[in-house]
């Protein structure tokens, strides 16, 4: 009878280490990892058939899809809206191209998060005399817009962003002083219940927020600076109660969205102006939303989670001006993944293209940051997109992960400078996202590397 007792005891108690295991394994799982590409995803066909293919093999969890407001409803340059249009009735709206997208991404396994966004149709403005879609949106005509999207979408989709890059003159007007601030908080006051009705369990984030400001006026808003205004504090955070902010009432967010890029600098490096930021000074974005959460400014979880569903380099070539060289891009990708990884707040990291854009009269002015080129051809980074690679250097620390999920057994190896073979240092398991982390003293003049069984990360040298 002891004996069973002490047997019991012993399986009971490894049962126990054996969830304990499982549970930490589950907490310090990094990001989901994400992609946009919807020129070729909504243009349909073998070659959007093909992407999401390969988008399935490189591990990739969500698929970001940019819902255009004019794209859906009718009368996009006209200044009424047109006669015998409901817009809170969702079959009164074109989804054919977007229900094929999204089709086409769940039936291949993954999901699928949706920007609800304009410019808007002029009629949706509040100034329609203005003929701009981006001009002062109506609150009431976004919240119709937002609330038939997600009664449309509600069995399939399980994320929606409220509006993209609002503090970008691009999709948001006028940026002039804290006007698109005001904008787009009454926005988000208006949709977000909307959406809440129409899909009770879906998950509202506000934000997409641009990188930068620019110096131009009425371009780009830099995104702290834009933060204040959509909570209407000064600098210091103190609330402003006078004009627009005089019958203020607080948004709402289940999570905040984020578009980081770098340009042509390292993820490591800061930018020069303390209201822009990246992917290594997020905090200064999560430290803004804390601080308008703390006063009553913003309402949602305490500690709201961060998605970077847009993320990415262009490359040189094609871009003669914009971009970084081929290898480079391949390195900043993966040093992006691991700063990612570092931040627990960030819960999704989104490659902004899988093909370059093509030129437009002659010049390539828009984006060239896919992993492949526009011909079709791979760039380094798509090698690696699989099995990001890097190392902490002041942390002594190896880190990777295996994009296509589940758990593996990876093989961490290291080669002494000059030699051509490669020992095995230790053999980590992965945790459920597929990331891994190994402590040990990296030795000046040394090469890193992983294998999944016979695939290679790429090699460091530190």
């Amino acid at each position: 009878m002891p004996q069973r007792i002490l047997l019991l005891s012993a399986l009971l108690l490894a049962l126990a280490a054996g969830a304990l295991s499982h549970t930490t394994a589950a907490r310090a799982a990094g990001p989901e990892i994400g992609v946009s590409d919807d020129r070729v995803l909504l243009a349909g066909g073998t070659k959007a058939k093909k992407m999401v293919d390969e988008w399935k093999r490189n591990g990739v969890d969500t698929v970001r899809i940019y819902l255009l407001w004019t794209r859906v409803a009718p009368g996009a340059n006209a200044k009424k809206m047109p006669k015998g249009f409901d817009p809170n009735n969702p079959d009164a709206y074109n989804w054919f191209g977007y229900d094929l997208a999204v089709d086409l991404v769940r039936n291949a396994g993954m999901n699928v998060s949706l920007t609800v966004s304009g410019p808007g149709p002029w009629w949706a403005s509040t100034n329609p005399s203005k003929k701009s879609g981006a001009y002062s949106p109506n609150p009431a005509a976004y919240a119709s817009f937002a609330r038939a999207t997600a009664t449309h979408f509600a069995s399939r989709v399980d994320r929606y962003v409220l509006w993209n890059e609002p503090n970008s003159g691009a999709f948001l007007l006028p940026q002039k002083g804290a006007a698109s601030g005001n904008i787009y908080r009454n926005l988000v006051v208006a949709a977000y219940p909307a959406v809440k009705q129409a899909d009770k369990g879906a998950q509202v984030q506000i934000g997409a927020l641009a990188p930068k400001g620019a110096a131009r006026k009425n371009v780009t808003t830099s995104p702290l600076v834009f933060m204040r205004q959509f909570g209407c504090v000064n600098a210091k955070y103190k609330k402003i109660k006078s004009g627009s902010c005089k019958r203020y009432k607080a948004p709402t967010g289940d999570a905040f969205a984020v578009h980081p890029y770098g340009a042509k600098t390292p993820p490591d490096s800061p930018p020069k102006r303390a209201d822009d930021i990246n992917l290594a000074t997020l905090s200064r974005l999560e430290t803004s939303i804390d601080k308008l959460r703390k006063i009553g400014r913003l309402k949602g979880p305490r500690k709201m989670d961060v998605y970077v569903d847009e993320y990415g380099y262009q490359t040189k070539p094609p871009d003669k001006t914009s971009g970084i060289s081929t290898t480079l891009q391949d390195a900043y990708m993966q040093r992006g993944a691991y700063l990612a990884w570092r931040d627990k707040r960030i819960k999704l990291l989104g490659q902004y293209l899988w093909y370059d854009e093509p030129k437009v009269n002659g010049s390539y002015s828009t984006w060239q940051s896919g992993v492949r080129f526009n011909n079709g051809k791979a760039k380094p980074s798509l090698k690696h997109f699989r099995m990001p690679f890097a190392l902490d250097t002041p942390h002594n620390r190896l880190w990777g992960q295996v994009r296509d999920g589940g758990r593996h057994r990876v093989t961490v190896q290291q080669r002494k400078k000059g030699s051509s073979r490669w020992s095995t240092i230790k053999k980590p398991n992965t945790d459920s996202r597929g990331y891994w982390t190994l402590k040990r003293k990296l030795k000046v003049g040394y090469s890193y590397r992983f294998l999944d069984g016979t695939t290679a990360s790429s090699a460091l040298k530190r």
